[in-house]
């Protein structure tokens, strides 16, 4: 059985990997983080965290709080092996989880922008501040809208 360590990934692998990172990033996704979740994306099957930190040369702690990370927005998924305390990590199915959280600071930001809008003397503040707010909660329910399109149109196992 050759050494995982010695294991390359191809090119073209790498480079998705990073491209991946690289859209994530702007999104609030620690560049480790979203570098694991391109990964877990072209793994056909649950991976070790030895071979995630062998194949994306991280360490073990930065490789565990990133797959951690990434259950907490529920882009990954931890599954068992039996007879083994081992975690392995795959991608989830919930393709909607980073956009649900999206969603959760969009209403959080819009509140913060009303509440401020109410305790601001100046009239033209105060319109922008509530412009600001009901611009983002348009695109909130522009998310939400598109996201029940999606449940509506894909079966659920």
């Amino acid at each position: 059985m050759p050494n995982i360590a010695n294991k390359r990934m191809a090119t073209a692998e790498q480079r998705f990997i990073e491209d991946a990172a690289r859209l994530l990033i702007p999104w609030g996704v620690p560049q480790t983080a979203a570098r694991l979740y391109g990964y877990l994306l072209l793994r056909a099957e649950p991976v070790s965290l030895d071979r995630i930190t062998a194949e994306l040369e991280i360490s073990k702690s930065s490789a565990s709080v990133a797959a951690r990370l990434l259950e907490t927005y529920r882009l990954a998924r931890r599954h068992g092996e039996r007879g083994s305390k081992r975690a392995l990590y795959a991608v989830s199915d919930n393709y909607e989880g980073m956009l649900t959280e999206q969603n959760r600071l969009l209403d959080a930001l819009a509140a913060l922008l009303r509440n401020g809008a109410g305790t601001v003397a100046s009239g033209g503040v105060r319109d922008r501040l509530e412009d600001m707010a009901e611009f983002y909660l348009a695109i909130r329910q522009a998310m939400e809208a598109a996201l029940e399109q999606w449940r509506a149109k894909t079966p659920r196992s």
